[in-house]
C-alpha cells in the first residue's frame, strides 16, 4: 500500500518524534476522558493495596493513543513495561522468556494481541490467571508437567479488531477499555501541545484547521502538522495560520473533510461504476486493486463514521453525504437493491 499521509498506522518517520510527543501521565492524555478517569480510578484503587493492576485490554483504531496509555500505567503505577506485539512472538518459548524476565507489578504491552500464535495464546491463560507456567518437557508416556511460578504481572493487550479475539482471552482481561476517534477541539489542544513541544508556531485558527482534517486520530494530526510546517516555512514566513494549513492540506491532496485520494477514488468507484452500491467489499477490492483487508481496516472506519458509507448485508452503499461531496446530485431514489455486487 503507498504511504498515506493520512495514514493512522506508525511509520518510519513518525517513531522517535512520537515518543518525544507521547504524554508520561495521565494528567497530559488529552481526550477519551471516560477511559482516563475509570483508568485513574484503578490505578489509584491497585496502589491502596499494593497489588497489580488487573489485565487491560485497549480497542479501537490505530492512531487513538493505545500505546501511549500502556506507557501511562506503567509510569503511573512506577514499574517497568515490556513491549512486544502479537505477530512477533511466534513459539512458546518466546512468550516464556518475556514472562520469566517480568519483574513483580510490571506491564507487559502487546500491541496487535488478536494476532497472537492460538499455541502461544493457550500458554498465556495459565499465565494470565494463576501467573504460572505450565510447561510440559519430554513426550509420549514419560512426558512431565512441570508448573513454573511467575511474578504478578499486568498485560496491556491492544487490538484493532475486538472481534478476532478468542472468548477464553477476551474474558481473562478484568479492564477493557474501547478508545474512540476524537472530537475536533480534543484534537486542537493536541495539535497546540504538539506545536510547543516541537517549538512550531500556529495560531487557534491554524490548529482549527488542522484538527478538522485529521480524521480524528492524534497521530495523523501529528504528523500532518509537521508536513505543514514545511509548506509554512517554504511558502510563508513561518507561521502556521489558517490559509497556509489549507493550501498546504490541498497541495498534500488532503481535502476540507479529511479524505485523501484514495478516499475519494473508493467512493467514485461505487457512485460511478455501480450506481452507488450495494456493492460488495471484494469487488471494490479488485476495482481499486486494493487488499480487502486494507480497505476494511485503514479506508472504510473513518468513511463509515463521517457518513460516507453504509455497511448491509448485501454490501457497501454510498450516503447523499457521499455524491455531494464529490461534487455530484444525489439520486432521487435509493439505488437498486438486486445485490448483483453483494458479496462482502
Amino acid at each position: 500500500m503507498e504511504k498515506r499521509v493520512v495514514d493512522t498506522k506508525v511509520g518510519a518517520e513518525d517513531g522517535a518524534l512520537d515518543l518525544s510527543l507521547r504524554p508520561k501521565l495521565l494528567t497530559d492524555f488529552i481526550g477519551q476522558r471516560q477511559v482516563v478517569s475509570n483508568l485513574r480510578t484503578f490505578i489509584d484503587a491497585a496502589k491502596n493495596r499494593n497489588e497489580p493492576l488487573d489485565h487491560v485490554l485497549l480497542s479501537g483504531p490505530p492512531g487513538l493513543g493505545k500505546t501511549t496509555l500502556a506507557h501511562i500505567v506503567a509510569n503511573e503505577m512506577g514499574v517497568g513495561v515490556r513491549i512486544t506485539s502479537g505477530p512477533a512472538i511466534e513459539r512458546k518459548g518466546d512468550i516464556a522468556a518475556i514472562l520469566t524476565a517480568l519483574e513483580p507489578c510490571d506491564v507487559l504491552f502487546i500491541d496487535e494481541i488478536h494476532r497472537l500464535n492460538r499455541v502461544v495464546e493457550e500458554l498465556l491463560y495459565s499465565a494470565m490467571e494463576d501467573f504460572a507456567l505450565d510447561i510440559i518437557l519430554g513426550q509420549g508416556p514419560s512426558a512431565k508437567s512441570i508448573r513454573l511460578p511467575l511474578p504478578r504481572f499486568t498485560l496491556v493487550g491492544a487490538t484493532t479488531r475486538t472481534g478476532l479475539l478468542t472468548s477464553p482471552l477476551r474474558d481473562r482481561f478484568g479492564v477493557t477499555f474501547r478508545l474512540e476517534f476524537y472530537r475536533p477541539e480534543d484534537l486542537e489542544e493536541v495539535i497546540r501541545r504538539s506545536a510547543k513541544v516541537l517549538s512550531i508556531p500556529v495560531d487557534d485558527e491554524g490548529a482549527k484547521e488542522i484538527a478538522r482534517r485529521s480524521r480524528g486520530t492524534p497521530r495523523v494530526a501529528n504528523r500532518l502538522l509537521r508536513r505543514v510546517r514545511d509548506f509554512a516555512q517554504v511558502d510563508g514566513d513561518g507561521r502556521i495560520n489558517r490559509k497556509i494549513a489549507d493550501h498546504a492540506l490541498l497541495k498534500m491532496e488532503v481535502d476540507r473533510e479529511g479524505l485523501d485520494i484514495m478516499d475519494r477514488k473508493i467512493l467514485r468507484v461505487i457512485v460511478e461504476k455501480f450506481q452507488g452500491g450495494p456493492v460488495g467489499v471484494d469487488t471494490i477490492s479488485a476495482s481499486i486493486s486494493e487488499e480487502r483487508d486494507t480497505i476494511e481496516d485503514v479506508y472504510e472506519p473513518f468513511l463509515l463514521q463521517q457518513g460516507f458509507l453504509k455497511r448491509t448485508p448485501r454490501g457497501r452503499v454510498a450516503t447523499p453525504s457521499a455524491y455531494r461531496h464529490l461534487g455530484l446530485a444525489p439520486p432521487k431514489r435509493p439505488p437498486q437493491q438486486e445485490g448483483l455486487f453483494g458479496d462482502g
